[in-house]
């Protein structure tokens, strides 16, 4: 696979790159009604890419999605708020295209000069971004393609789609990957090659069913898997517990019987959870036994013996892979959970690895120190789905 490097050492000055990013940042609108970015994590992860190719006097043309539109605009998925944020840290101007492949596009492409940066609108504001039709997504392409001379994918988060952006315009370009989606395969290579033992993987989430079978691809190859979020209720019930009106896959009790019976100990579930039915930020709860949750209750946060047992699972490990929060964190009071092992992750003495989405924007709203975790990741269901086995599009594209 050739890397940015590699593109560098041919020279771009004056040359027009298209560098895909994943700008997928969450947005929420205020009470002016104004759309504003609550977490720009995946912009500053592609700064470090867009800078050393203005440096080199590359014409750069970002493109991303945002959202999941239905193939035309929306103004609510726009990128207009990122193109700002994207000029603030960057400190320079951004050229905004308002459309992906039409007249604005054209336009604000061609009126580059060498060092500058355009962005193009959401590119699944068109039909062909997401198509399953090969020739409609290839025809997206190519109209993508003629746009620039050379191509750079920086967007691991986008790897694991087949879309026209990351899988069909590396065929019409010369192609190169970018330092995130570099990094992104050291570690994740780390992870299911040779970890440093011992290994322990923690998953949160809503779903067994969403991480099935990620579960089945680690469970013979780490020491421990730690099971918190909403998952957990449904292998507490496998065991034979209350878990009132907690999330619970019905469907999946037998498969988690199967899970915990095949495992013996490497499973762990939390002992105590937060229970509650408000959210919000001055919701009334109480911290339960696991086995003795409340008919008329929901467990919305493992509790603070759960997280003592979780962070003394993880004090010795060597390698951590952490994916899925532990409770709806984004209220304060089923906050603690996730904070806790975060914090115990982060004071990991090896490899500590964030497994992207939920459990990456939880590092930055929750305050965490970004620097403390050896690497987060930029791709939550990329991240997954390689751990898994399976191929992703994206890499294969790159590899040809």
């Amino acid at each position: 696979m050739r890397t940015l490097s590699d593109l560098l050492s041919e020279g771009v000055r004056g040359r027009r790159v298209l560098v895909r990013a994943d700008l997928n940042v969450p947005l929420a609108t205020d009470d002016a009604g104004v759309r504003r970015i609550t977490d720009d994590g995946r912009i500053r992860a592609v700064l470090p890419t867009l800078t050393v190719l203005q440096e080199a006097g590359a014409k750069v043309v970002v493109c991303s999605h945002l959202g999941r539109p239905k193939g035309a605009p929306e103004p609510k998925f726009t990128l207009a708020p990122v193109a700002a944020r994207l000029a603030e840290l960057l400190d320079r101007p951004v050229a905004y295209a308002t459309d992906t492949v039409g007249e604005s596009a054209r336009e604000v492409v061609g009126g580059l000069a060498a060092g500058e940066v355009a962005l193009l609108e959401n590119l699944r504001f068109n039909p062909g971004e997401t198509s399953k039709d090969d020739a409609e997504r290839g025809a997206f392409a190519a109209e993508l393609a003629s746009l620039a001379e050379a191509y750079v994918d920086d967007a691991f988060g986008a790897a694991h789609r087949k879309h026209a952006s990351v899988y069909d315009v590396p065929k019409l370009l010369p192609h190169v990957a970018g330092g995130l989606i570099v990094r992104e395969l050291e570690v994740l290579k780390q992870l299911t090659d040779d970890p440093a033992r011992p290994y322990a993987v923690v998953l949160g989430g809503a779903k067994v069913s969403d991480k099935l079978a990620v579960i089945n691809a680690l469970l013979p190859k780490v020491d421990r898997l730690l099971i918190g979020g909403g998952m957990c209720f449904t292998f507490l019930a496998a065991q034979g517990h209350e878990v009132g009106g907690s999330l619970l896959e019905t469907e999946q009790i037998g498969t988690c019987e199967d899970l915990l019976a095949a495992a013996g100990d490497k499973i762990v579930l939390p002992v105590d959870v937060v229970v509650g039915n408000d959210f919000s930020d001055d919701a009334a709860t109480e911290t339960v036994s696991a086995d003795a949750i409340p008919a008329g209750q929901k467990g919305l946060d493992i509790g603070p013996e759960s997280v003592k047992l979780f962070a003394g699972e993880l004090a010795g490990a060597r390698t951590v892979f952490w994916n899925g929060p532990m409770g709806v964190f984004e209220y304060r009071p089923y906050a603690a959970g996730t904070r806790g092992v975060a914090e115990a992750v982060a004071a990991v003495d090896g490899m500590s690895v964030v497994g992207g989405g939920d459990s990456a924007a939880a590092v930055r709203v929750l305050g965490l120190d970004e620097t403390a975790f050896g690497h987060i990741s930029t791709g939550g269901g990329a991240s997954l789905e390689y751990l898994e086995g399976k191929t992703l599009p994206g890499i294969a594209a790159l590899e040809d």
